[in-house]
C-alpha cells in the first residue's frame, strides 16, 4: 500500500473513532437538529405546550350489548375504519367467537380526533363497560433515533468526500465501499424506526371488546347447563360405576381382615380362660 493511502486510511479511522468516542461532541452539534426532527416527528403529540411531549397512546373499551348485535356492531366499526369515517384509520386485528359465549373484538390505529367518535359508534345504544388509557413516553427514543440518523448522515458525507480522492489504493476503495454500505444500511434501519415512532405518536391504538351483558351471559350459562344435563348425568353415572368397581375388592379385603382379627381375638380369649 502506498504511503498516501496508508495515511488516508489512518486519518479516516481516527476520524470515525473520534466520532464514536466523543458522544458529548456529537450531542453538541446534533442536539438542535435532533430536537427539530423530534418536533417534526410528532407535531400533534404536544399535550402540555412545551413542544417536548412524545406520547404514544393506547385505549381499550368494553361494550356490552345483546349477543345478536355483537357481530353487526363489529362490522360497523370495521367499515367505518376502512372508509376513514373519522380520519386516517387501519384495522390491525379482529376476533370473533360464537356459540353460547359470544364475543368479538377489534383493534384499530386511528388519528387522535377519531378515538372518541369511534367509541361512540361502537357503544351506540349499548352499555359502556370498563375503559382504560395508557401512554408511553417516546421522547428519549425519538431523540436517540434523531441523533443516530444525524450521525450516520454526517459519516456518509465524510466517507463520500474521501471516496472522491483519486490517490486511493484499491484496498482503500474496497474498505470505503464496505463502510459506506454498512452506514447506509444502518441509516435506512434508523429511518424505518423513526417512521414507526412517528406513526405511534401521530395515531393512537384503540381496542374495542364486545360482550353480552352480565345477565344475558348468566342466562346463557344456565341454558348451557340445562342442555348439558343428560351428558353430565351419564358422566356422573359412569364415574359412580367405576368407583364401585374400584371399592368392591377393597371392601372384600377389609371384610376378610376383620374376620381374621376376630378369630385371633377369640383364640386369645379362650387361652386366657383355660385352667
Amino acid at each position: 500500500m502506498r504511503p498516501a493511502g496508508v495515511c488516508l486510511v489512518v486519518l479516516l479511522l481516527a476520524g470515525l473513532s473520534a466520532c464514536q468516542r466523543s458522544p458529548d461532541q456529537v450531542l453538541s452539534y446534533a442536539a438542535p437538529t435532533a430536537a427539530k426532527m423530534a418536533r417534526e416527528a410528532a407535531p400533534e403529540a404536544d399535550t402540555d405546550g412545551d413542544g417536548d411531549a412524545m406520547l404514544a397512546y393506547e385505549h381499550s373499551a368494553g361494550i356490552r350489548l345483546p349477543a345478536a348485535e355483537i357481530a353487526p356492531r363489529q362490522r360497523a366499526v370495521q367499515d367505518a375504519c376502512i372508509a376513514r369515517k373519522f380520519g386516517e384509520c387501519v384495522v390491525l386485528n379482529m376476533h370473533q367467537q360464537g356459540g353460547d359465549y359470544p364475543s368479538a373484538s377489534i383493534t384499530v390505529r386511528i388519528v387522535p380526533d377519531g378515538v372518541e367518535p369511534m367509541i361512540a359508534l361502537a357503544g351506540e345504544g349499548a352499555e359502556l363497560g370498563e375503559r382504560s388509557t395508557r401512554a408511553e413516553d417516546l421522547a428519549v427514543v425519538v431523540r436517540d433515533n434523531a441523533l443516530t440518523r444525524e450521525r450516520l448522515r454526517r459519516e456518509l458525507e465524510r466517507l463520500q468526500e474521501f471516496q472522491q480522492r483519486r490517490d486511493l489504493a484499491v484496498a482503500d476503495m474496497i474498505a470505503l465501499s464496505e463502510r459506506m454500505a454498512a452506514a447506509q444500511a444502518q441509516l435506512e434501519a434508523a429511518e424505518r424506526d423513526g417512521a414507526q415512532h412517528r406513526r405511534r405518536i401521530d395515531t393512537q391504538l384503540l381496542t374495542l371488546d364486545f360482550r353480552p351483558p352480565d345477565g344475558q351471559a348468566g342466562r346463557s350459562e344456565i341454558g348451557q347447563a340445562v342442555r348439558d344435563f343428560g351428558a353430565t348425568l351419564s358422566m356422573g353415572t359412569a364415574w359412580t360405576i367405576r368407583a364401585l368397581a374400584f371399592l368392591i375388592p377393597l371392601a372384600a379385603l377389609l371384610a376378610v381382615m376383620v374376620l381374621v382379627i376376630r378369630r385371633l381375638r377369640r383364640r386369645a380369649a379362650r387361652r386366657r380362660d383355660a385352667p
